[in-house]
């Protein structure tokens, strides 16, 4: 019996946790937030000391509800803080939302999946499942090098047998260099655009 009461508070605890986001981002959409990343520092600003954790929350909540770009997410986390602690902050955030989002694709399996990513995007990257044992490498990779959609990667990985200890390796290891390439490209593209301006 007790199991099943901590069921329900984890459920009761989840999906409380997905109606806040729900309510932020709608907050978000209606008042322009997530557009640029002057919006976004603009709205950082009123929580003065308190920004750095609200951005990292964003970054979580982008990863688990694609709200914004990552784009305009890691761009807006280097302007606004600097490129150490934009990359710090960057860094925390998407990794705690990588987590989450596997561990919630654990717990809910493949409709819940199907749910958050999206019917047309979740039948273009199941096919990564069918690598087997290669799945872990092959995913390692697309951590490492900002070239795949990661976010939705996953939450694919949530349904195959990858540990959580393994996943979290993973993103604690592989995510540094792909935020960091990231974040200096748009930092010089941004750069580059304003020096012609």
């Amino acid at each position: 019996m007790g199991k099943q009461k901590t069921a329900v508070y984890l459920n009761i605890c989840t999906l409380l946790g997905l109606a806040a986001m729900a309510l932020f981002i709608w907050y978000g959409i209606r008042t322009g937030i997530f557009v640029s990343a002057e919006s976004l520092e603009a709205f950082l600003g009123k929580f003065g000391l308190w920004a750095p954790v609200c951005f990292v929350l964003i970054q979580c909540v982008q990863v688990v509800i694609p709200i914004l770009p990552g784009a305009i997410g890691c761009l807006g986390g280097v302007l606004i803080f600097g490129p150490v602690w934009g990359f710090v902050y960057n860094y925390v955030g998407i990794s705690m939302g990588s987590i989450l989002a596997f561990v919630l694709s654990k717990r809910y399996g493949k409709s819940f999946v199907q749910h958050m990513i999206g019917e047309k995007n979740y039948k273009k990257y199941i096919g990564w499942l069918d690598k087997g044992t290669a799945f872990d490498k092959a995913f390692a990779a697309a951590i490492f090098f900002p070239v795949a959609p990661d976010d939705l990667l996953c939450y694919i990985a949530g349904l195959t047998k990858m540990t959580l200890r393994k996943f979290t390796l993973i993103i604690i290891l592989g995510k540094p260099g792909s935020i960091f390439l990231y974040s200096l490209g748009l930092t010089s593209i941004t750069q580059l655009i304003q020096h012609f301006l």
